[in-house]
């Protein structure tokens, strides 16, 4: 089959000059891009989500993950639960790290 078509050659390659320096520069500004854009603001948001936590007080109205909005009743500070009452018959222990927000006084009131 080689009268159909013809073989085709590579051409040789060119030289490659060392380009250390500027894989060192470009690891950099990854390295950078990475800092800035992905681990910085991701640290803020644990940092202040820890501080929300810790400062949990009896009588905080929160919001948890799942969307539920009640008020706490009961914080224990040797464990990782809280109890929130979500109505008057309904008391619900909930993992601390599930808070995504306190609320201000008087939001449960005005839904």
């Amino acid at each position: 089959m080689d009268f159909l078509i013809a073989n085709a050659y590579a051409e040789g390659a060119p030289a490659q000059e060392a380009g250390g320096l500027q894989m060192l520069i470009m690891l950099g500004i990854f390295g950078a891009i990475f800092y800035f854009m992905l681990y910085r603001p991701q640290a803020k948001r644990v940092k202040e989500h820890k501080s929300l936590i810790e400062s949990l007080a009896k009588n905080d109205e929160v919001l948890t993950q799942g969307g539920l909005v009640g008020k706490v009743v009961k914080v224990s500070e040797d464990k990782d639960f809280i109890s929130v009452s979500f109505t008057d018959n309904v008391e619900i222990a909930v993992q601390k790290s599930a808070i995504t927000a306190v609320l201000p006084k008087g939001t449960i009131k005005s839904i």
